[in-house]
């Protein structure tokens, strides 16, 4: 190639960005820079529990007399949930509500004795050790009376029944099983590194395969006061309340962690230009009629769906090419044609 035409083509390179601005403008969507509430997100995994569960198991060894419940009823606090067989109990509860009559009258009598002197201490101690006695003998058979009735210990959910009319149960038989089902509490570990970051009431998001996309929102509960030594992690307990019911213990939820939440300037995320490990975004400038679009370098902090955290470079208000930047050279003549909504999907929403 000779010396000429190096400079030709030279000047050629020079000069085609020049003449390439000097073409009609290009239409672009923009956004604002907001100001919104953001927050950094922790992921996870973890599993439902029910706000209280229990196994209902037999104590004594007794014959089914009577169900009150089928498999999946809600059930009130005191509800009777299982009757054993009482007969033999009712009848030794007769005899001793007569025995600790007759023992506590005669106590009385010899009480009165006593106190016009007609009666000795010793005969006043025996009548009181007998009475103590049949006092105690009529509550414990009240006591074993109560274990043959089984009732719901608090308001929930039972699981299925595992036992019928007729059926001899033995003590730690299960009966059933019972899920105070109201609020849920999502038991899921964070790494350790991140401990300072964990407060009460910090907020969760939470989704589960089952629901699809729904979102179930909660509150971190409490903490553990141990870091597991093997996984340097600690296990976070939130409580999701569950008004419709939906959620069930055991289930395995994708959890988000909104660790110091606050108000930040942030913009569509497709509006971003990664360029290694450094971020920008076209900026509109110039003048209302001749609107152009520079280049700017930001600095970018936590991401969520389709939006990004700006913690310096860009002020609130300042508008941005939500779409396309890469195609538009720095200073390039733009066509706003309309401004990007809230319902239109960003680059990473599919």
């Amino acid at each position: 190639m000779t010396f000429l035409a190096r400079i030709s083509l030279v000047l050629v390179t020079i000069a085609a960005p020049l003449f390439a601005r000097e073409g009609p403008p290009t239409a672009v969507l923009v956004s604002k820079a907001e100001r919104k509430p953001v927050a950094d997100r922790i992921e996870a995994l973890g599993t439902l529990r029910a706000n209280e569960a229990v196994e209902l198991t037999a104590t004594i060894t007794e014959r089914v007399v009577e169900t009150g419940f089928e498999d999946g009823d809600r059930v009130k606090k005191g509800d009777v949930l299982l009757k054993l067989s009482s007969t033999e109990e009712e009848a030794l509860l007769t005899e001793a509500v007569s025995a600790e009559k007759e023992s506590r009258l005669q106590y009385e009598r010899i009480e009165q004795l006593a106190s016009r002197g007609t009666a000795s201490t010793s005969q006043l101690d025996e009548a009181r050790r007998v009475h103590e006695i049949s006092r105690a003998r009529q509550l414990a058979i009240e006591s074993r009376l109560a274990e043959l009735v089984i009732k719901a210990p608090f308001d929930g959910v039972v699981g299925l029944r595992n036992i019928s009319v007729g059926a001899l149960v033995r003590p730690g038989d299960q009966v059933t099983t019972i899920d105070d089902d109201s609020k849920m509490l999502l038991d899921f570990s964070v790494p350790a590194r991140f401990l300072d970051t964990v407060k009460l009431g910090s907020p969760i998001e939470a989704s589960t395969a089952t629901y699809g996309g729904r979102f179930f929102h909660g509150g971190v509960h409490s903490v553990s006061s141990r870091v597991d030594p093997v996984t340097r992690s600690v296990m976070v307990r939130a409580e999701i309340p569950n008004e419709d019911r939906l959620l069930m213990p055991g289930m395995l939820m994708k959890v988000d962690l909104l660790a110091r939440p606050r108000e930040a300037v942030v913009v569509p995320e497709g509006s971003l230009l990664p360029v290694g490990d450094r971020n920008f975004v076209m900026v509109i400038g110039g003048s209302p009629d001749r609107p152009v679009a520079n280049r700017r370098e930001i600095e970018i902090g936590t991401r969520r769906r389709g939006e990004v955290e700006v913690v310096s470079g860009l002020a609130e208000g300042e508008t941005v090419v939500a779409h396309g930047g890469f195609k538009l050279s720095d200073g390039a003549a733009v066509r706003v044609i309309s401004g990007i909504s809230e319902e239109q999907p960003t680059s990473n929403e599919k």
